[in-house]
Formats: C-alpha cells, sequence, structure tokens
C-alpha cells in the first residue's frame, strides 16, 4: 500500500477515508488518540495538505501515489473537483521571463506562470530572458498567487530531503542536541548520498529509527540522481519554455459545500463532529477553536447551525464581499466587490449590491451594460444557484440573469460556488432562456465535471426556467 501523511483541517475526516486502503503514517498525536492505533513514522509516498485557503487540498509526491490519492478523494462528494498540475512540486523548467514586478518576475513555464523572487536568483533578469527555475511552492489553480519559484535545486519529502550545491548537513530539530545527532547519524547510515547534493533533515527525522531515516534517504537520493541524469543529458537549446524533469506529481481538490458534509459524515465517524464542522472551519482560522469548543457541548439531533456560523464567520451587513467565481477546470476569478445591503443569519440570506462600471451588453440578456448601472445580486447558503437584478441608474430593468453552480458557502469576506456553466436568463421583454448547455456538455467531455453534478446542474436549470417562465 502507499504510505500518505495527511496535514491540516480536514485531517480526521481523510484519515477515516483512507486508513483502510492507504498506510497513514507521521499521523500527529491527536490523530493517534483519536484512531487508537499506532502508525509509522517513515517517509511518505504522497502529502495531503490543506490549501492556505481551507477551500481544498493539495497532494504532492509520487506520481502514481497522487494520482490514486486524488481519484480516490474525488469520490468523497459531487462537488469536488480535482486537477493535476502541469508546475509540480519539485518539476525543473527552463522558463522564460514574461514580465519584471517590484518583488520578482513572472516566469512562463509552458502551461503555467510562476513568480521568482529577485532574492531567489544571483543575477539581473528582464523580460525575455531565459532562467532554470525549480518549483517550491505549488499554487491551486483557483488562488490569486502564482507557483512560487527558486534558482536552487531541492529533494522534497517529509523525513529526508536534499539541496543541491549545499555539502553540509541541515537538521530541523527541536534543540542543538538533536541536531547534532541527526548529522552523527547521517554518517553512520548505509545510503550514500551523490556528490554536490547535501541532507535535509525535516522535523519528523527526530522521532524516525535508523531504518527508517535510511529509508527516507534513499527515495531522496533515487530522486536526486533522477535530477542529475537529466540535467546531464539536457541539450535542448529551444526558445521555448519547457519542462526538464518532474519528479514528483502534484493534484488539488477543491472541496465545495457538499463534499463538506460528506467529509463530516467521515469524521463522525470517529468522533464527536457538530454538523458543518468542515463547513465552519473553512471560512476563518479562528473558527477551528470555536468548532472544537461547540463540539465539546454537541447536541448530536441537531442541525447545521446556519445563523450561528453566519454571524460569527460570515459577512457583515455592511460590509463588503468579493464573488469568487470558480470554473470547473480549476480557474477562480472575482465578478467584483460589492456591498452587503441585507442579511438574514438564520435563512443564510444575502442581499449584495454592485455599482458596474465599463461599458459593453450584458452577457446573454443582450441589453446594454452602462455605468451606473446596478447590479443586485441574492445568495443564500447552500443553494445550487443564485440571481442577478440588473438596473439602470434611474430604475428601468435590465433583465435578471441566474447563476447555476454548486451550493453557495458565505465567508466572511467573500461568497464562493463553482459556475456550472448552464444559466437561466429572463430579460426585461419577459422572455426566459437556459443558456449554455454546450459548454456543460463540453466541460463533461473534458473530464471536468462528472456525469453527475452535470445532471444536478440541469434539473436545478430546468426548476429556475419554470418558475421565471410563469
Amino acid at each position: 500500500m502507499s504510505r500518505v501523511r495527511i496535514r491540516g483541517i480536514y485531517t480526521t475526516a481523510l484519515t477515516a477515508s483512507l486508513v483502510d486502503e492507504f498506510d497513514v503514517v507521521q499521523a500527529s498525536p491527536p490523530i493517534r488518540r483519536r484512531f487508537d492505533r499506532e502508525f509509522e513514522i517513515g517517509e511518505y509516498d504522497a502529502t495531503v495538505e490543506t490549501t492556505d485557503d481551507r477551500q481544498g487540498v493539495g497532494i504532492f509526491g509520487d506520481p502514481d501515489a497522487v494520482r490514486t490519492l486524488a481519484e480516490r478523494l474525488a469520490d468523497i462528494g459531487v462537488d469536488t473537483f480535482h486537477w493535476s498540475d502541469a508546475a509540480a512540486r519539485g518539476a525543473l523548467f527552463d522558463g522564460v521571463v514574461g514580465e519584471t514586478l517590484g518583488s520578482g518576475a513572472v516566469v512562463n513555464l509552458g502551461d503555467r506562470d510562476g513568480f521568482l523572487p529577485y532574492g531567489k536568483i544571483d543575477r539581473r533578469i528582464d523580460e525575455g530572458d531565459r532562467v532554470r527555475v525549480q518549483v517550491h511552492e505549488p499554487a491551486p489553480p483557483w488562488a490569486r498567487d502564482r507557483p512560487l519559484l527558486g534558482t536552487d535545486v531541492r529533494v522534497f519529502g517529509g523525513v529526508a530531503g536534499l539541496s543541491k550545491g549545499v555539502s553540509r548537513v541541515v537538521a530541523d530539530a527541536p534543540d542543538d542536541a538533536g541536531r547534532r545527532e541527526l548529522a552523527r547519524t547521517t554518517e553512520m547510515l548505509p545510503t550514500d548520498v551523490p556528490d554536490g547534493w547535501g541532507v535535509r533533515w525535516e522535523y519528523a527525522a527526530s522521532d524516525a529509527d535508523v531504518g527508517e531515516m535510511d529509508g527516507a534517504l534513499s527515495r531522496a537520493v533515487e530522486r536526486a540522481e533522477t535530477i542529475d541524469r537529466a540535467l546531464g543529458n539536457d541539450s535542448d537549446e529551444s526558445d521555448s519554455p519547457r519542462a526538464i524533469v518532474e519528479p514528483e506529481a502534484t493534484a488539488w481538490l477543491w472541496f465545495g459545500r457538499e463534499s463538506r458534509f460528506e467529509l463530516d459524515d467521515l469524521r463522525g465517524e470517529v468522533m464527536t463532529t457538530i454538523p458543518g464542522h468542515h463547513r465552519i472551519k473553512a471560512a476563518d482560522e479562528s473558527a477551528s477553536a470555536a468548532v472544537d469548543f461547540a463540539e465539546d457541548l454537541y447536541d448530536p439531533d441537531g442541525e447545521f447551525p446556519t445563523g450561528a456560523t453566519l454571524r460569527q464567520f460570515g459577512p457583515e451587513e455592511g460590509g463588503e464581499v468579493f464573488i469568487d467565481h470558480g470554473k470547473p477546470d480549476g480557474r477562480c476569478f472575482s465578478l467584483g466587490k460589492g456591498e452587503v445591503a441585507e442579511c438574514d443569519f438564520e435563512e443564510g440570506k444575502y442581499t449584495v449590491r454592485r455599482e458596474m462600471r465599463g461599458s459593453g451588453t450584458y452577457d446573454a440578456l443582450g441589453t446594454e451594460r452602462e455605468a451606473g448601472d446596478m447590479a443586485v445580486t441574492k445568495f443564500r447558503e447552500g443553494r445550487w444557484w443564485y440571481p442577478t437584478a440588473y438596473r439602470s441608474d434611474d430604475g428601468e430593468s435590465k433583465g435578471t440573469y441566474v447563476n447555476v453552480c454548486t451550493p453557495v458557502e458565505l465567508f466572511p469576506r467573500s461568497v464562493r460556488y463553482v459556475d456550472l456553466h448552464v444559466d437561466v436568463v429572463k430579460r426585461p421583454d419577459g422572455g426566459v432562456e437556459r443558456v449554455d448547455d454546450d459548454e456543460l456538455d463540453a466541460a463533461v467531455e473534458a473530464g471536468h465535471v462528472s456525469e453527475e453534478l452535470a445532471e444536478k446542474a440541469r434539473s436545478v436549470a430546468a426548476s429556475v426556467e419554470k418558475v421565471l417562465d410563469k
């Protein structure tokens, strides 16, 4: 079985989901207590880590293990999306500088751009320059940040890593004595480190035995040798961006609202879990302590506390929120920022007003867009659609656009969902039309939307169309 390490707010649920099919390693003390079992300390084949925005997880490591885990976890809920990353952790590229900014350069890697801080390169670079870089910190496709790049070459691991061009042993240990002990142990291990590489022991090495340390170092050495062979055989002088070697794979999963409740059920098999545990924790870092306290007082016959959640961890009336519009191919962009004009915490209903700028026409409505128009959008937590009514500055209707999407989630600074392409419009003359079914069909064919989710979207669109056409 593949060995997997799990970190972040979804750890208990994902451990419950995977523990019978994978060897879970490096489990934290709370996980060991909750599952009442022993977990090995050794190196992982892949690590599953909650994203910084708490909306999903990244999976990094051995390509076969990453692919298997991504496919397995994608089945958790109907609105779980997953994608492979063309800029995987540890991948080396000959990139081309596309833009220079104040603190670094945007580097074109081919299918994605990355960000190279000036402090990570020892020479001046300008637009059009070629630069050899490695992906040190991948970024989800929906994130606003680009993958973080560096020019130093590393092998990543959970127990042992390697750094090219470094001769010393670096150890992440609790104290100086621990670091010295890890350095001495390195000299005793049978695995030889290739010339030009230095060992980097991660924090988990402090609890690993000698056999586990040597196994971890051996795996790191194999990847270092893969990188050395690729660099040694590299003779391509093309001017286009290209990948040199990808010793690891990276995949991303975005959990929608339905999926978070499925994760609640998995966690509930292990320990007390309030309805909406993961939905609440996804809102804000401070929500974690509140959820932990609430679970100490939990009534198992209760339901998801919509009102309490939105009062504490939802948008505030009179405040501003961004409308984060996810796409099934992994992208996410903002439709703009609006003022929360009205809110009903108990019902999970919010009205957001945006003053429109620019000109053109409103998609599918065909009506003219003018500066000063007002867009009034009504969101409801958990609903599979939301309407936006457009009006001119003198109050004249310019039509209503109903977006069909995964269940809406209302977070402190943003409204989030994934657009499911098919939509329904109601024009000023009262005409109703369902649009973009072809885009949904194309997303299914491309593998971005499951047939089950597509059928749900079509059903929702049909219901909305029927109501609007009355």
